[in-house]
């Protein structure tokens, strides 16, 4: 069947979240789509969106990232719809997620966040996975927002020396 581009990167966009080990995010995602040069990150974002609205993708805004990843809808309007994604689009996807796989899992499995609680404090939530494994999840409340964020962007940066150190100290 023939689509026009438009839902063909729909499609695409559910196949690498199907093929994926992790959920995407949306940085990685549009950098398949512009390093092919198949559309603009602006059209990534559209279709992600539009996706997202008719329940095929699953969007988790973090405080620094967004995760992407294909819902149970998603999965099956793509099955429907695998035998119309060229072979060279599947390649494509396939590969890039092969070459960037180390990068993919690290950054997906890092993952910081915080919110306001009950007490007008902040909360920043810590955690470091290996695949479905938590390895480490860390709570701290602090007094200001700014405080919260600053622990989300140095976890970012930081996690493998605090890890280190936590298990150095506590084995």
């Amino acid at each position: 069947m023939n689509y026009n581009s438009e839902t063909l990167y729909k499609l695409m966009i559910l196949y690498m979240l199907k093929s994926a080990a992790e959920p995407l995010t949306l940085i990685q995602i549009s950098t398949f789509f512009l390093e092919k040069e198949y559309t603009s990150y602006a059209n990534v974002q559209a279709h992600i969106k539009a996706l997202e609205e008719q329940n095929f993708l699953a969007v988790k805004q973090n405080h620094n990232k967004t995760l992407i990843s294909i819902t149970e809808e998603g999965m099956e309007s793509l099955q429907y719809f695998l035998g119309d994604i060229s072979p060279e689009i599947k390649c494509d996807i396939q590969d890039y997620l092969k070459v960037n796989s180390t990068e993919l899992r690290r950054e997906a499995s890092i993952v910081s966040d915080y919110y306001k609680n009950q007490f007008g404090e902040y909360e920043a939530h810590l955690l470091a996975k290996d695949r479905n494994t938590e390895l480490v999840a860390i709570k701290m409340t602090v007094p200001s927002e700014k405080m919260a964020a600053t622990i989300c962007d140095n976890w970012q940066e930081k996690n493998q020396e605090i890890y280190q150190f936590l298990t150095e100290q506590l084995f």
